[in-house]
């Protein structure tokens, strides 16, 4: 099966300094002066060190176990758990996806945080999170209208560590992708590398569902996402 390869520009993630500062916790003009001048001058310095990509390839050869609550891709076995199984169970297919911002911002991060910069770091952290999580929906965006002219819907997409799933499968997961897929290795460790990568799987189906908003069926308490969100 042949992947589906894209290259992103920032500009075409739309990313801004209000969004920034909300995933840092600040609501709405709550932020002094000085550090939304710092987030601008870290977007536009992202600019030219993101080298942002993203590939998928779909499966047809996939079976549910509903006592189980597992899938297998390519005769790989997947404990996905309860509600990721619920939510993808009535596909027809599976796309495995990975998507990266690229080593730059990652390196620009730590190098900061090295020389004692912490506030710069974390800027440059959490813009590469939401780099790679942009262009992961842009991704999804052109997934969906490849297979919507079949009739076909696609579901949310769901990643190895999300609600039970074990981050160990990421090995499995990998198995199903030519390597360097998009440019990212895996350590030993599951550790996705560029670090500001993620991967996972997106059902396909005539009676799947996209479900805008999903962070309530999550079980992790720590994600600034959904931080952010209950702050707004």
């Amino acid at each position: 099966m042949e992947s589906t390869h894209f290259q992103f520009a920032l500009s075409e993630l739309n990313l801004n300094v209000s969004q920034i500062e909300s995933v840092m916790g600040y609501k709405q003009g709550e932020s002094q002066e000085t550090i939304s001048d710092l987030i601008s001058e870290v977007l536009k310095e992202t600019e030219a060190i993101c080298n942002i990509k993203g590939e998928y390839r779909i499966l047809s050869d996939i079976q549910f176990n509903d006592v189980e609550k597992t899938i297998e891709i390519n005769h790989l076995v997947f404990q996905i758990k309860k509600i990721v199984y619920g939510l993808i169970k009535k596909s027809d297919s599976i796309a495995v996806f990975l998507c990266t911002a690229g080593e730059g911002i990652g390196i620009r991060s730590k190098k900061a945080m090295k020389e004692g910069d912490l506030l710069t770091g974390y800027i440059y952290d959490v813009i590469g999170s939401e780099i790679v999580e942009s262009a992961a929906d842009l991704m999804q965006n052109e997934l969906e209208k490849t297979v919507i002219s079949s009739g076909k819907k696609i579901t949310n997409r769901y990643s190895p560590g999300y609600c039970g799933w074990d981050v160990t499968e990421q090995h499995k997961l990998f198995e199903l992708v030519p390597s360097n897929f998009c440019g990212i290795r895996l350590t030993e460790s599951a550790l996705m590398d560029p670090i500001k990568s993620v991967s996972g799987i997106i059902g396909i189906g005539e009676n799947v569902r996209f479900n805008p908003y999903t962070c309530n069926l999550c079980d992790n308490k720590n994600c600034i996402y959904g931080n952010a969100r209950e702050k707004n």
